[in-house]
């Protein structure tokens, strides 16, 4: 779940106009239709640089048209670059017309330019960016003119609309505490109302922060482990360990007012992004990173946003943006290296794993980490060098790391390395009982090696029974079953597993195998053709040139060929 209150039933999201795809779409004059189109193809797949080039191109042919406005607006935002947003948006209200992204724009520029008596005045008069955000905004802004009792009772009324109680108390609290009220902000924390603000990272964060200004280290630290028990990411590590230092920590997570605008936004892209990654949430998002470029939360906030997208490019420039000195660093590396992964740069992103690996050698997570991209790359020896070093790292009896047993298992059954294979997939379901993943896998490994055949079964036949639309895991019952020889009753599980996952060239070829076990020599045919079919569009679990073997002698005769048991003297068990 995402670092924020949750919201329920909420109307934040921002009006239609916000979309790249709209019920009424722009009609561009000639000329700039072409770029418009593309503008809006690009837009829908959520690619804002291309976007906001094709969107800038129509809006030049086109210069009156709102709606090429708002779109481009949008497109900037999206890449962000609010500062070629903000002209577009005052343009735009310059028309009279209405949007909600206009007035974001514009109310976020005058939080940045602190001018809150403006951004006040604009709010009476109907500007809005939500019903959250111009409720907790318009209390910030009182703070800014130093109006505390004013903003204050701007919180209370958002804490009157339904929904909406937790959201105001914390921004309350946020505000009592920049303006020193350490005492008033502990009270809402601490009082009943406290347990929503206290169960997210921030809020943790900003209580524990409190305490210690009101020289209660002590329970700061208690607070923490309560929370997050004693290990912690990096930052919440750092504050663990100022505060049992008995180091009095600064109030930092709002330092005054334009902080405060962008706590709301932040507090509301983090709500919406956990039922999405829409541009929606994006604008929020990066609206907090407008008005606090520097905070990682915010800077990491957004690239999560942009890798829900498919932007990985752009997520890889948010999180270049945090330094070394920053505490959330290594997070930032992390998931820079899994951007550049998903963007294809694999070898970009193993080295630079192979450098936070080396600057962080007790790290269990970033060893696998790389363990798992080269695995994805086949790079099984690698790959099983680094599982080693994770493991080294961690409590040999904790169940969560079941996992790096199984991967590395994996590692060496590729490897050949049968009998250290063998002992971490049992390590693997000493850890985790009966997980079905690691039942098929060694199951299916016992019944390729041809040994422990009976155990083999069973170990597949529970895993089947807890994923039973699990193509590869059926396929491992049926394929079982013809190995023992019982080859009507692997017809039925193979025909289903090759429902379940039509195009794999594997599961094709073992239907085949089967068929012709029962003596189906034409159905074996076409399924040996269907699986080199696939084969050869690059499967590379599959054997082509066997599977032409099969298709020219018969499945009888590249057995007899390989030195494997005939089919009817393996039928009859011997």
């Amino acid at each position: 779940m995402p670092d924020v209150l949750k919201l329920r039933h909420v109307p934040l999201v921002l009006a239609a106009g916000l979309a790249f795809w709209s019920a009424s779409p722009a009609v561009a004059r000639e000329g700039g239709a072409g770029a418009y189109l593309a503008a809006r193809l690009a837009g829908a797949q959520s690619d804002y640089v291309i976007a906001s080039e094709y969107f800038a191109r129509a809006l030049a042919a086109d210069p009156e048209n709102t709606t090429l406005m708002e779109d481009a607006a949008i497109s900037e935002v999206g890449r962000g670059e609010i500062g070629n947003a903000l002209p577009i948006a005052l343009a735009y209200d310059r028309t009279g017309a209405k949007s909600q992204v206009a007035d974001l724009l514009i109310l976020t520029s005058l939080a940045q330019k602190e001018d809150f008596k403006t951004a006040i005045a604009d709010l009476d008069k109907g500007r809005s960016a939500g019903q959250l955000v111009d409720g907790l905004y318009r209390a910030w802004a009182f703070l800014g003119l130093g109006q505390m009792s004013e903003a204050t009772g701007a919180f209370d009324e958002v804490t009157k609309i339904s929904g909406l109680k937790s959201f105001g108390l914390y921004h309350k609290a946020l505000a009592l505490a920049s303006v020193g009220d350490f005492e008033g902000a502990d009270a809402i924390f601490s009082g009943p109302e406290g347990g929503p603000l206290r169960s997210t990272r921030r809020g943790v964060m900003a209580h524990a922060q409190i305490l210690s200004q009101l020289e209660r280290d002590p329970d700061a630290v208690k607070l923490i482990d309560e929370s997050f028990g004693t290990g912690g990411d990096p930052v919440i590590a750092a504050l663990r360990a100022e505060l049992e230092a008995g180091k009095t920590v600064p109030f930092t997570m709002v330092e005054g007012a334009k902080d405060g605008v962008a706590e709301v936004y932040y507090t509301v892209a983090s709500a919406l992004g956990s039922e999405n990654t829409d541009i929606n949430t994006l604008a929020y998002a990066r609206m907090a990173e407008f008005l606090a470029p520097d905070d990682a939360d915010t800077v990491l906030l957004v690239a999560s946003i942009l890798e829900g997208q498919g932007q990985h490019a752009l997520a890889s420039t948010e999180f270049d943006k945090i330094g070394r000195d920053n505490p959330a660093y290594l997070q930032a590396e992390l998931g820079r290296a899994g951007a550049l992964i998903e963007s294809g740069r694999v070898d970009a992103a193993l080295e630079a794993l192979q450098r936070v690996a080396k600057e962080n050698p007790a790290r269990a997570d970033i060893w696998n980490m790389l363990g798992d991209t080269y695995r994805r790359e086949e790079r099984f020896g690698e790959a099983a060098d680094a599982y080693d070093k994770a493991i080294a790292n961690i409590d040999a009896k904790t169940d969560i790391f079941w996992g790096l047993y199984f991967a590395r298992g994996i590692c060496n059954e590729r490897l050949k390395k049968w009998p250290e294979a063998e002992a971490d997939f049992l390590k693997a379901l000493e850890l985790q009982p009966d997980q079905p993943s690691v039942l098929n896998y060694l199951g299916y490994s016992y019944i390729e090696r041809k040994e422990k055949l009976d155990e083999a079964l069973k170990m597949i036949e529970k895993a089947v029974a807890e994923r039973p639309d699990d193509g590869a895991f059926v396929d491992s019952l049926g394929w079982g079953l013809y190995r023992l020889g019982r080859y009507e009753e692997a017809v039925t599980q193979m025909e289903r597993a090759v429902e379940l996952m039509p195009v794999d060239a594997v599961l094709n070829d073992h239907l085949g195998d089967v068929y012709w076990a029962v003596g189906r020599t034409r159905e074996a045919d076409f399924q040996w053709r269907r699986a080199l079919s696939f084969a050869e569009d690059g499967n590379a679990d599959a054997d082509p040139e066997r599977i032409r073997r099969k298709l020219e002698h018969g499945l009888d005769k590249v057995l007899a060929d390989e030195g494997a048991p005939p089919l009817a003297v393996s039928k009859n068990g011997n």
